[in-house]
């Protein structure tokens, strides 16, 4: 098809067009299925094409087998029950009976034809190699594996609570990520996940009663019918129980199916070609929702395409599956039976995940608040469109739509239990140290950018970002120079402060006092954490004045506010908890004085942030 070799160009460009000595792996799959929907099991072979772009000599690999986590007994068991805030969906695996756990047994491995010894490590499958791959070669690993899907406890399994037969995530044996920190065959215990570039085949053999939804593009739709073929064309008969469903996945790294006897298939074109598919089980809850789910999801991804970068694949599918939300490439697995306002929610978030670790392919084990805070933000910004456009009854747009996040952390902040973002995803001591620094801080993260370097020096930072690192693994300073790049600042404070430390940010106006004509303003840090400071001066007539403190640290200033009249004062050096300025106003000519009037600095105390002269009795 032309347009995969367009998107394959692409992707090949972007890869020169790269940092000097930037290289990355690559993986092409082809997998066939034998499923066994009375068994819940199935017979695979996997044959995978592996690309040592790398400068070094590898001697053996790992593969991740997900499916040996839904034990009892096995580590993400255990995990979840030592954690004073389990996840309650994990909790049953420990009640788990033979024909309801899961598991992946590898049969045999060949590499280039020769026999290959392995082990079995419980979710890591370790294999030395019978001849070294070296730099810039490939090798051809060939498996065959058996196994069981377990009863869905978490984002994968069987016989959903919503009753849909089967959401296959995790499903395979998958090859570890390599990189320049070399290999990452981290145990699963149910949290983030990194993988290689590359295209899958996959050959699935089910009983023909199943409609089934997946990653890719279905290469064989009049052989397989279900609402896939084209207007008009006729469907050849299946001849006997079961049908092979061809689907090709070009340029991604992962692959999930879903299928279910009592999918309804619906489709819709939306504004820039790209094809909708949405699967669900159609009740009379669900059906308005459902129905009006697609234009929504049009007008989302046109918001999107402008500010975060256009979707590059030409097919995105909504699946209904999982036990919540979870992100894949080309396709979601979302609980289907929610009102209108929650089942756009979860479609919108899960769609961004196409952005933020679909194709931006961040190691999330390390930077989970690149991938769910910044689809956290990407969310927030396309909901609020939406409202503000009356596609979502009863929510308001909102001039602040980061407010309730903002409360959230100040509350959390101050508490004993947050964890800096440093910290490994699995190894966080709480759930909700991980849940806060991957979505709520790594939300902020981006909106206090905005900030300290302006609104369009971010806007073009983040659609910088996308084109030149889709389809790579960036990591959090590179994404911190593009922003450097854009804005003309030195940025590496603010990672350092955000991503290093759990230092809060404070500021307080300590003293206004008038001297003839005159008013001297005293400011005071009283967090850890220094940041630039937008100060509002409101005069009793109501004209305003915005004064711009930028930290030293900046080595720059942002730009005016649109619309506002604006100085940039003298800059606060980070050594000085307080700073003194003094503005050519009469005190008592000032009405209000207020740092930070947006609320975009993420001041964990804003009581003291205002100071109100008819409040003053001085």
């Amino acid at each position: 098809m032309k347009w995969i070799i367009t998107l394959l160009g692409v992707a090949c460009l972007a890869l020169v067009n790269a940092t000097d000595g930037y290289w990355q792996q690559r993986v092409e799959y082809r997998m066939d299925i034998d499923f066994d929907v009375t068994t819940h099991r199935f017979d695979g072979k996997q044959t995978l094409k592996y690309f040592n772009n790398s400068p070094d000599t590898i001697t053996h690999v790992y593969y991740h087998l997900y499916f040996n986590a839904f034990q009892p007994g096995s580590m993400m068991d255990m995990r979840t029950r030592n954690l004073p805030d389990p996840d309650r969906r994990l909790v049953r695996i420990r009640d788990m009976k033979e024909e309801e756990i899961g598991y992946q047994k590898v049969r045999k491995m060949t590499q280039d034809g020769a026999r290959l010894k392995f082990q079995v490590n419980e979710t890591i499958l370790e294999v030395p190699l019978a001849k070294p791959l070296l730099p810039g070669k490939s090798t051809v690993l060939v498996m065959d594996f058996e196994a069981q899907v377990p009863l869905q406890t978490r984002r994968s399994g069987r016989d959903n609570a919503e009753g849909i037969a089967y959401s296959m995530s995790q499903w395979y044996p998958k090859l570890c990520a390599y990189d320049e920190d070399g290999w990452h065959p981290n145990p699963y215990i149910a949290r983030e996940y990194y993988g290689d570039w590359g295209d899958f085949d996959v050959y699935l053999t089910i009983d023909k009663d199943y409609m089934v939804a997946a990653s890719g593009y279905l290469q064989n739709p009049e052989m397989i019918g279900h609402g896939y073929e084209k207007p008009g064309s006729a469907v050849v008969p299946a001849r006997g129980r079961t049908l092979t469903w061809h689907f090709h996945a070009p340029n991604v790294h992962d692959f999930v199916w879903a299928a279910d006897p009592d999918y309804t298939h619906t489709r819709h074109t939306a504004h820039d070609g790209t094809e909708f598919h949405f699967f669900f089980q159609e009740t009379e809850q669900n059906r308005d929702a459902w129905a009006k789910l697609p234009g929504i999801m049009d007008e989302a991804l046109r918001y999107i395409n402008k500010h975060f970068g256009k979707y590059p694949y030409k097919k995105y599918s909504f699946i209904q599956g999982g036990d919540g939300g979870m992100e894949y490439p080309m396709a979601t697995l979302i609980t289907g039976n929610r009102p209108l306002n929650s089942l756009v929610a979860v479609s919108v978030h899960e769609l961004m995940h196409s952005w933020y670790q679909m194709i931006l392919a961040t190691n999330e084990s390390l930077y989970a608040w690149m991938d769910e805070g910044f689809t956290s933000y990407a969310t927030a910004r396309t909901m609020n469109e939406l409202s503000r456009k009356g596609l979502l009854p009863g929510r308001e747009y909102r001039e602040n739509p980061f407010a309730g996040t903002y409360r959230s952390y100040a509350g959390f902040s101050v508490s004993d239990v947050e964890e800096p973002l440093t910290v490994h995803a699995d190894h966080f001591m709480s759930n909700a140290a991980y849940g806060v620094g991957a979505y709520t801080k790594g939300n902020i993260f981006l909106n206090q950018l905005e900030y300290i370097i302006g609104e369009k020096a971010f806007a073009r930072t983040m659609l910088r970002y996308f084109d030149e690192w889709k389809f790579k693994h960036p990591d959090g300073h590179d994404f911190l120079r593009v922003a450097e790049k854009e804005s003309g600042m030195v940025l590496d404070w603010y990672y350092e402060y955000w991503i290093y430390t759990t230092h809060d940010i404070d500021y307080a106006i300590a003293g206004v006092k008038g001297d003839r004509n005159d008013t001297r303003i005293t400011l005071e840090r009283q967090g850890a954490m220094p940041m630039p400071v937008e100060l509002r001066v409101t005069r009793k007539d109501g004209s305003t004045i915005t004064y711009f403190a930028p930290l030293d640290l900046m080595r720059g200033t942002r730009p005016a506010r649109a619309g506002e009249k604006w100085e940039t004062v003298k800059d606060w050096p980070w050594t000085h908890p307080e700073y003194e300025l003094t503005i050519p106003v009469k005190l008592k000519d000032i009405e209000k004085i207020e740092i930070d009037p947006r609320r975009q600095m993420m001041d964990v105390d804003t009581d003291d942030n205002v100071f109100d002269r008819s409040q003053d009795k001085s």
